[in-house]
């Protein structure tokens, strides 16, 4: 289901990565983040940056085990950080992580925090980490942000994949007889459309269009920064059926992102 190569997701976390550093040019790094609450710019770029150097580290050392993670969201280091400084950070980290995956095939077995421990995993995730912090920068300077469709719904399709999980749906009241949810990009040339069905264990996500008990509709980026609960984007999208099944899913969907 995934129709994004793992060179494309390589290649394109690089190119993620120089938007952000071009974007953040001249910015206030001082500027409090929307998005990510209690952070400032240069708090962010720092977490980007650090994402890259770990995730580098994991893929590099072909690792079996959890891998310290202090660079990723130990941030107090960049709160009064010089954009030089930055800007360095954060295209060392993309290059080194690069450099991992190009000596990696995309099914290395390497710990992650998923149920998938390959390389192909962390140059998946760590591109649409880097996409979706794009559009916190760009949320916090007042851009425009879009994403490649083909990019945006592989990112839906990686969103829907953690969304059944079980730790996601272990909530009390989330799982039962037709909870199901539909979603579809009205802007997309094919046809892009999910459904994720928690009428039973375990739950389970398709690409599919069925009537359910909540239906979201709008554009491919406002899909996606919508269920990654960025600040805007509901007033952004259509709504119709059951909003509370729709607010519980994307709270516990969202329980990865709780250090994000």
């Amino acid at each position: 289901m995934n129709g994004v190569s793992f060179e494309r997701h390589r290649d394109e976390l690089v190119a993620q990565t120089n938007a952000v550093r071009e974007m953040a040019r001249g910015a206030d790094l001082r500027a409090a983040v929307p998005s990510c609450p209690g952070w400032n710019l240069g708090q962010l770029l720092g977490h980007i940056g650090g994402d890259h150097h770990w995730a580098a580290e994991v893929v590099r050392t072909r690792a079996t085990g959890p891998v310290p993670d202090e660079m990723v969201n130990d941030l107090a280091e960049y709160r009064e950080t010089d954009h030089e400084t930055l800007d360095r950070w954060l295209a060392e980290g993309a290059a080194e992580l690069a450099d991992a995956l190009r000596d990696a095939a995309p099914e290395t077995p390497v710990w992650s925090p998923s149920e998938d421990h390959s390389a192909g995993f962390w140059a998946r995730r760590m591109l649409y980490e880097t996409a979706v912090h794009r559009a916190d920068v760009a949320l916090t300077i007042g851009a425009e942000f879009t994403l490649a469709a083909d990019l945006a719904v592989d990112a839906l399709d990686e969103w829907m994949g953690y969304s059944v999980y079980e730790e996601a749906t272990s909530e009390p009241g989330l799982i039962g007889p037709g909870r199901t949810l539909h979603f579809h990009a009205t802007d997309s040339a094919e046809p892009a459309e999910w459904v994720v069905d928690l009428s039973t264990e375990p739950a389970t996500w398709r690409r599919a269009h069925e009537k359910s008990a909540v239906a979201v509709r709008g554009a491919l980026t406002d899909l996606l920064l919508f269920v990654y609960r960025r600040p805007g984007f509901r007033d952004r999208v259509d709504v119709s059926g059951d909003e509370a099944l729709l607010d519980l899913w994307l709270e516990r969907a969202g329980f990865w992102l709780e250090a994000e």
